[in-house]
């Protein structure tokens, strides 16, 4: 049989090069595996557990979904929907709360951290969030679960709902794993921490043309262009970072010699830089711009995909519903 893989984004904007790189790359990869069956969605449900604007939210919802076909995602290999369209997730999330103390939830570091960075936001779908993100892993009975470092508290919870589950009420659930797949670590343009949606001046959209590019790039902190290895700063070892990963190893070295000896032009590297990246951007670009003269076409997969989901974890949730006494 085949391994079920689920993972999602949340839709707070537009994908950027941190997602494409560090998530949708190993979807990809994933997809064209004959060993797993894969199912992504647009995590739009997570979405409103921080503060959100109502018509950005509508539209990202739809955007997310574009920019996952236009990066490749294939509604013919994986199913591809959006989470709030699926009502099981929320109904499932309630029934797996039952064996969830309030203390394990509030102990989590990553809500902690939520809380102090929105503390007039600490509302219980914060709380829940775990709890929300086990049942779209078990609606599915996903065995695994493409997660970073951050998320891995909440699939501990995952697992330790599902063996509740399972003992209490006599379910199937798998305990799902963490999966590695192949991604990028991808900085932020600030060089502190990695890029996100959240740090302005931290990313570049994949609908980024060149000269926005060039402009973010510009923005990018640096030094004198001159020094050690040891001493560089994170800004400019981020530069490298970027120049590693759209023009390859052996320019970055040619770099890092150049900082320790004559000293680097960062004009120029920017310039070179921007360019790397939009040509790798560029058949990304263009799909999009076909997806989005074809909206029926992009309804039809966004409605099939969703319909999709919806049988799974419809079935998935009877069986909860009778295991619990509540058909």
């Amino acid at each position: 049989m085949k391994k079920r893989v689920l993972s999602g984004i949340r839709a707070t904007g537009r994908l950027h090069l941190g997602n494409y790189l560090g998530a949708i790359k190993g979807m990809l990869a994933l997809q064209d595996d004959s060993e797993y069956e894969t199912l992504y969605m647009v995590a739009d449900l997570h979405s409103i557990t921080t503060p959100y604007n109502v018509e950005e939210l509508k539209r990202n919802r739809r955007e997310v979904m574009i920019d996952y076909l236009a990066a490749g995602l294939d509604p013919q290999k994986s199913i591809l929907f959006q989470q709030a369209a699926n009502p099981h997730h929320a109904e499932l999330s309630f029934y797996l709360s039952s064996v969830v103390t309030i203390a394990k939830m509030q102990h989590l570091p990553t809500f902690k951290d939520k809380v102090k960075l929105h503390p007039q936001h600490s509302t219980m779908a914060l709380l829940n969030y775990p709890i929300l993100m086990t049942a779209d892993i078990l609606a599915y009975k996903a065995s695994a679960v493409p997660v970073g470092i951050d998320q891995e508290p909440h699939l501990e919870v995952a697992r330790e709902i599902a063996r509740r589950m399972n003992q209490d009420y006599g379910t199937d659930f798998p305990e799902p794993q963490t999966f590695k797949s192949k991604g990028e670590y991808v900085p932020s343009l600030t060089g502190e921490g990695k890029m996100s949606k959240s740090v302005e001046g931290s990313y570049i959209n994949l609908t980024d043309d060149l000269d926005t590019i060039k402009a973010k790039l510009a923005k990018a902190p640096t030094d004198e262009g001159k020094g050690t290895l040891e001493s560089m700063p994170a800004g400019v070892s981020a530069l490298l970072t970027f120049v590693q990963l759209f023009q390859g190893e052996e320019k970055r070295k040619e770099y890092e010699n150049k900082y320790q000896s004559e000293g680097i032009r960062y004009g120029d590297l920017k310039k070179e830089l921007a360019e790397a990246i939009h040509v790798d951007l560029m058949p990304i670009q263009e799909k999009r711009k076909e997806l989005e003269n074809n909206p029926q076409e992009v309804d039809k997969i966004i409605n099939e995909g969703n319909e999709k989901a919806r049988e799974i974890a419809k079935e998935t949730v009877k069986e909860v519903r009778e295991k619990m006494g509540l058909l």
